[in-house]
């Protein structure tokens, strides 16, 4: 017979894995923290190395036969053989814990044959926990959440770098949109969920760890997730990176779509 621990479910796991990340991250003082740059990818602190061990720990003591896709670990290809593998960033954000801001997130995700099953973006700083399973819908902090409405795109409110908005970018100009920005991107998918905004893009490869989660949070809240080009969002591939990432209700995601060069 399985133990108890198996008897807990995929999402009920990633929750309890990433309140104790939390903890852990919430001991660390992000300007005091020690640093180091990495090549290409940025920053990353102690703090992001102490909460990747505790997820490690709890995460594949309970799924042994999980892989493993974390952006503080070395990449192990033996992930391409598993029908399941928790992604994980364990904190996406790093410059704003590093500045002392709250706008950081733990990003943790179950994946099943390249598409997200259970899913977790938790901001102890916040204390707020984005929260989905497949075909359970999408919560925070328990409470469900839905995406906005929102068909126009022009006055729309997009969460994008400034750089998205170079006219070489879209077909004819950029839209007349008011821009806003998170420096998480799971938070920003997070908040296209919750509705507090109507649109995220981004045109830039992006790293699966930091999109994961966000894709099935914002599904589950009947929101479209894509890359940027439009196409489908497959997880743990060889390479683990997507050619950028466009969400928003479908409606204003075909909206965007239709603009973008």
């Amino acid at each position: 017979m399985p133990g108890p621990e198996r008897q807990e479910t995929d999402l009920a796991l990633l929750l309890r894995a990433a309140r104790a990340a939390g903890e852990v991250a919430l001991t660390f003082t992000g300007p005091e923290a020690r640093v180091w740059d990495k090549p290409g990818l940025g920053p990353v602190t102690e703090a992001d190395f102490a909460v990747n061990d505790v997820l490690h720990d709890i995460l594949r003591s309970a799924r042994p036969g999980y892989g493993w896709l974390s952006e503080e670990t070395p990449d192990d290809k033996s992930r391409l053989n598993c029908d399941d593998v928790f992604i994980i960033d364990p904190i996406d954000g790093t410059r704003s814990f590093i500045e002392g801001s709250g706008t950081w997130a733990h990003s943790i995700a179950i994946a099943h044959h390249g598409k997200v099953t259970a899913a977790v973006i938790h901001l102890p700083a916040r204390d707020r926990i984005f929260a989905a399973e497949q075909g359970g819908g999408a919560t925070l902090n328990g409470s469900p959440i839905h995406t906005g409405q929102r068909s126009a795109l022009t006055g729309a409110h997009m969460m994008a770098p400034k750089p998205n908005f170079e006219p070489r970018h879209w077909k004819v100009a950029p839209p007349e949109v008011r821009r806003a920005f998170r420096p998480s991107l799971a938070y920003r998918m997070a908040l296209i969920a919750q509705g507090r905004f109507d649109a995220m893009l981004t045109l830039r490869a992006t790293w699966h760890w930091d999109i994961a989660a966000g894709t099935l949070i914002a599904e589950e809240a009947g929101a479209k997730a894509t890359a940027a080009d439009g196409s489908e969002l497959v997880f743990n591939t060889d390479t683990p990176q997507s050619p950028g990432v466009l969400t928003a209700n479908p409606t204003l995601h075909a909206a965007v779509r239709a603009e973008l060069a």
